[in-house]
Formats: structure tokens, C-alpha cells, sequence
């Protein structure tokens, strides 16, 4: 994607900070723990932190969380819901933590925004030797045969790459490490998978999906006609149709370690 069409969508979720922090699920506790298991010590920075929803995980879990986000409506929400965890303004290119320390730094659904250029060196320096870089998606598991419908139902505005199990797995392949820009400060990425799942009614679902970085830019006709769209598919799907079910997630993790 071009550079700045990527910061067109990076940019647009303030405006939406508060449906974001009801609607976006959080994470697989089992996945944040694979991403940290090698980190050398409790120090977990949450990069692009969003509304706190990987956060909040990792407050759950009893480690020493610190965010940074850049967006002031995304923070607001955050240190509203997470009054404890220090949250500061700042960027993956551009993080206001001294050298050396984190043990770990964390992006949920955040780090294909990164600057990667810029950011991976910003990464290394903040953490410690030895600490660990992890990115975390939640993906919709479009192998169950209705979530492969409502993606082709919703199109890739509302559901586009990394958002389901298979374009996640194909578009992660080649993503843009720290270990392809840094090879002598990072080791080789490793990828895995977690079962995990969200609670959602057609209504609370079409507004999960609108809070899709593709959908947020659309003109208002084109965005409700859109999210109309995704109602009337589950209204009408026995999966769905009945009031509230599971949404069937996984959440994916990279992660690669500080040399």
C-alpha cells in the first residue's frame, strides 16, 4: 500500500475511539503468553496500544505494562479504561521510553502500521538484549464455513488482508520484521496461532466491522449500506440468526527476539 494511503487508514480510528473500545475483542491469554515466554524480565511496552485492548491482557497477566499511542482519542479511552498502566503519546518510529527499557515490546493488530524503517530501530533501542518483539492479530477464522460467507458478503473494506485466518497466514509471510531491516540486532521471526473467540449479536458484529480502518474512510451512504449489508446476512444465517453467538477467532502471533 502506498505510504500515504496507509496513513490515511492508520489515522482513522480516532474518530471512532469509543466503538473501538466496545467492540474490538481482546486477546487470547495463551498468545500473550507464547509472545512473552522468552522475554528476560516483566517490563512490557504496548506499542501502538490503541484503546488498551492488548493492555488489558497483559494487566490481567501481572506484568509492568507501559503504552504509547498516537492517536489522543485512542489514549483518552485507554487511560479511562486502564487508569493504572502509564500511557503515553508517542509512535513506533518515534518512542518515548529511554534505551534499553522494556523486556518486551507488544503490538496488537497495530504493527502492519509501523513504519518499519524507522521503527525497527526504535524498537531495538528500546528494549533490553535478549528481549522480545512480538506482533498479535486477531483474525476471523474464515475456515468455518459462515465466517468465509460474511467475508465475501462484507468485501475487503470490512474484512481485507490479515483479518482472516488465511489471508493473515499469506500476508504475514512477508512482512516487514525488524529481522529484515536489522538482521544483526533481531533473530528470526517466528509465527503461531491460538484459538479464541468474541461474543457478538448481528447488530454488535456489523458494528465490530465497522470499526474496520476501510469502512471508517467511506462516505456515510456507502458505509451504511455496507454494514445494512452485513445485517441482513445475519439476520438471515442459522449460525447467527438467533440472537447472540461466538465469533470464531484465532489470535495469530510473530515474534522475534533481541540479539
Amino acid at each position: 500500500m502506498h505510504q500515504d494511503g496507509r496513513h490515511v487508514l492508520a489515522s482513522s480510528f480516532g474518530a471512532a475511539a469509543a466503538d473501538y473500545a466496545a467492540h474490538r475483542p481482546d486477546y487470547a491469554p495463551a498468545a500473550v503468553n507464547w509472545a512473552l515466554e522468552n522475554a528476560p524480565g516483566p517490563r512490557v511496552l504496548d506499542l501502538g496500544a490503541g484503546t488498551g485492548k492488548l493492555a488489558g491482557t497483559l494487566v490481567a497477566m501481572g506484568v509492568d505494562v507501559v503504552a504509547v499511542e498516537p492517536d489522543s482519542a485512542m489514549l483518552a479511552e485507554l487511560r479511562q479504561a486502564l487508569p493504572g498502566v502509564r500511557a503515553f503519546a508517542g509512535s513506533a518510529e518515534a518512542i518515548p521510553l529511554p534505551d534499553g527499557s522494556v523486556d518486551a515490546v507488544v503490538a496488537g493488530n497495530a504493527l502492519h502500521w509501523f513504519d518499519m524503517d524507522a521503527a525497527g530501530p526504535e524498537i531495538a533501542r528500546v528494549l533490553t538484549p535478549g528481549g522480545v518483539f512480538a506482533g498479535l492479530w486477531n483474525v476471523m477464522d474464515d475456515e468455518v464455513e459462515w465466517v468465509a460467507e460474511l467475508a465475501r458478503v462484507a468485501g475487503s473494506a470490512a474484512i481485507g488482508v490479515r483479518d482472516t485466518v488465511s489471508s493473515w497466514r499469506e500476508s504475514t509471510a512477508a512482512l516487514h520484521l525488524p529481522v529484515a531491516s536489522a538482521l544483526t540486532r533481531f533473530g528470526s521471526a517466528e509465527q503461531s496461532e491460538f484459538a479464541h473467540g468474541q461474543r457478538r449479536t448481528a447488530e454488535s458484529l456489523a458494528a465490530t466491522l465497522g470499526t474496520r480502518a476501510g469502512v471508517l474512510v467511506m462516505p456515510d451512504l456507502e458505509r451504511e449500506t455496507l454494514l445494512a449489508r452485513v445485517r441482513s446476512f445475519l439476520l438471515s444465517n442459522p449460525a447467527t440468526a438467533g440472537g447472540e453467538f461466538t465469533l470464531p477467532l484465532l489470535t495469530g502471533v510473530l515474534r522475534t527476539r533481541r540479539l
